[in-house]
């Protein structure tokens, strides 16, 4: 198996993409699965005929790269593939730099990013030039649920203390999470509005992934945090912080933590993850893409990564998963506009 991060030599590249990004519109407003194949793509009989890139549009050690990882491993050693799987990471922007610099790689169907919840918030926020309509969907795959958690020295043993600390004075629990208007920062404003606190109070700091936030969370600069489970596993195992709760709205086998209902809050949300393909690959080669991922997701080695993580197998491809990005566009939109998030 062939998995390295070459994230450094991608993001060298970013400057020069940006100048040309009003040019990439001409180039991705045809949309998905048009046309031409071209980009040194091959037929669909010979996919895939060069190794599988999977950017991972965020910084090593969170929830992307982690997906990322996870996939390139089933593909390659569930023996899915024998050309090898490359994953890199390009991170800013809340996940739009690398959607940007993906785009050029149009035609090209062993060119694979992963993409989320979080990166269709970040798209309306930063009036991206460049959205999910400029690639091709090719399947949702993962829903994780979000972590409560402190360091294991805080004060704090229970949801129920920190949120009637959060209560008395809103301002003085500093909260760590992922990038502003994610899946993270709609949990604790979801959170804030059980116990009547004002989304204008917040004290919310934004970190651009799981390799950022963990170390704040040791250090006591934030007091809580939420993300996804998995990436405070390590953590939580290793007796270096305290989980609180989840947000699944049923007990997780095996996590010992209550839901933040059974907590006592009204209060659940889940984070999915998927892969596109760039604009202008074919309609065969896209479905020879869906088909590696459908035979991917049927792997061993995949199975045991959505029980070691506590993901759910949320597999959806093709134009259903088309469908479901536009119909989380309507939604993660209209709940950022009530958050005050986005005008």
């Amino acid at each position: 198996m062939m998995i390295s991060t070459r994230g450094s030599k991608k993001q060298r590249t970013y400057t020069a993409l940006a100048a040309v990004a009003a040019g990439l519109l001409a180039l991705t407003g045809c949309g998905g699965n048009g046309g031409g194949g071209g980009g040194g793509g091959g037929t669909a009989e010979e996919y895939p005929s060069a190794s599988i890139e999977i950017m991972a549009p965020a910084d090593p050690g969170g929830g992307y790269d982690q997906t990322a990882r996870s996939i390139a491993r089933a593909l390659t050693e569930g023996g899915v593939i024998e050309t090898g799987a490359d994953v890199y990471n390009v991170p800013g922007g809340s996940g739009t730099i690398g959607l940007t610099q993906f785009v050029q790689n149009s035609g090209d169907p062993h060119q694979l990013m992963v993409i989320g919840k979080i990166l269709v918030g970040a798209i309306q926020q930063t009036d991206s030039q460049v959205t999910l309509e400029n690639t091709t969907p090719i399947a949702r795959l993962t829903a994780e649920y979000d972590a409560i958690v402190v360091p294991a020295d805080s004060e704090y043993q229970t949801l129920e203390q920190l949120m009637e600390a959060f209560k008395a004075d809103p301002g003085s629990i500093a909260w760590g999470g992922g990038s502003v208007g994610g899946v993270d920062q709609i949990l604790v404003a979801q959170l804030a509005d059980a116990v009547g606190v004002e989304v204008a109070d917040l004290n919310y700091i934004p970190y651009s992934g799981g390799g950022e936030l963990t170390p704040a969370i040791l250090s006591g600069d934030v007091e809580a945090a939420a993300s996804g489970l998995a990436e405070f596993q390590d953590q939580i195992d290793a007796g270096e912080m305290r989980l609180l709760a989840v947000s699944s709205e049923k007990p997780i086998e095996g996590v010992d933590a209550p839901t933040i209902i059974d907590a006592g809050y009204d209060v659940s949300i889940a984070n999915w993850r998927g892969l596109v393909a760039p604009p202008e690959i074919s309609d065969e080669q896209r479905e020879a893409v869906i088909g590696m991922i459908e035979e991917m997701a049927g792997t061993q080695q995949w199975q045991e990564t959505l029980e070691s993580n506590n993901w759910d197998d949320y597999l959806l491809t093709g134009d259903e998963f088309s469908e479901y990005i536009q119909s989380e566009d309507k939604t993660i939109t209209q709940t950022l506009t009530n958050l005050g998030i986005i005008e």
